[in-house]
């Protein structure tokens, strides 16, 4: 693709996501709205006002020690999810080109996925201590079974007609998995890659608390015994922000660079 084209469907990908941005702020609206009915239905102790929740937020981002501990539960989430996504990609592929080996880890799966996740957490810190690794391995095995599905399914129902149609026109093994057959698995695994990463952030700060391993988790666990509820929700809503921002800052905009083909391939004025 020449440079011009590229940059301008880039361009154009990047106003239509800002656009949608619009139904987002309306949900976040809805939501701040109903936080702040129950606020004044149920008192400052229970609900504290958003607005006051947000001060608290920015005060917190503002203080150099409580942004470390932000930037340690982000870099422990994101470890663990880099772990769980390759480790789900690669194992839910082979699985979906081997029929056999999808059949013998489906029991597995409902066995790691009928465990909680606190269940292993706590194995977790049994086996490693209180450290980074036990919030590593514990987002490993809590986050991969769903990725590891998504890729097995996406391979194991593609369109084999396009596969047989790329080797009529001379494209090679690897060019088929890189440009036919991972780009139709892209579909389910990019959904599931996002339910991992929120999966990540909960087990992380999950872990965090059990183990008294510092970072977000350790400090909603001193906000719960001060009772102090305005700073554990400013916790909470720092949390969900890093979320968001890794969501649409790494995993959206992958997704939309593998799903430029669905939108090519869209009539003039059909909108999903």
């Amino acid at each position: 693709m020449k440079l011009g084209p590229a940059l301008s469907d880039r361009a154009g990908r990047l106003l239509d996501f800002l656009w949608s941005g619009w139904a987002g702020l309306a949900a976040l609206s809805l939501l701040a709205a109903a936080w702040q009915a129950g606020h004044e239905a149920w008192g400052d102790f229970i609900l504290p006002a958003p607005l006051e929740t947000v001060g608290a937020a920015v005060g917190l981002l503002g203080d150099p020690d409580s942004l470390s501990l932000l930037l340690i539960t982000a870099q422990r989430s994101l470890t663990g999810f880099a772990m769980a996504a390759g480790a789900g990609v690669a194992l839910g592929l082979t699985a979906g080109y081997a029929p056999a080996v999808m059949r013998l880890a489906r029991p597995l799966l409902t066995v790691v996925l009928g465990v909680p996740p606190i269940a292993w957490i706590v194995l977790t810190m049994m086996w490693f201590g209180t450290t980074g690794t036990t919030v590593a391995v514990a987002i490993l095995i809590a986050a991969t079974p769903v990725v590891f599905v998504a890729a097995a399914e996406g391979i194991a129902t593609r369109d084999r007609e396009l596969g047989h149609m790329a080797e009529a026109f001379g494209y090679g093994l690897l060019g088929r998995f890189l440009f036919i057959d991972l780009r139709q698995a892209s579909r389910p695994i990019f959904p599931a890659l996002a339910l991992a990463l929120g999966t990540s952030f909960k087990v992380a700060i999950m872990a965090e608390m059990l183990a008294n391993a510092g970072g977000v988790g350790g400090a909603l666990a001193r906000a719960r015994a001060l009772l102090d509820v305005p700073q554990a929700l400013a916790w909470v809503v720092l949390s969900v922000i890093a979320l968001i921002v890794v969501e649409y800052g790494l995993v959206r905009p992958m997704e939309g660079e593998l799903e430029r083909w669905r939108r090519a391939a869209q009539p003039w004025g059909v909108k999903r």
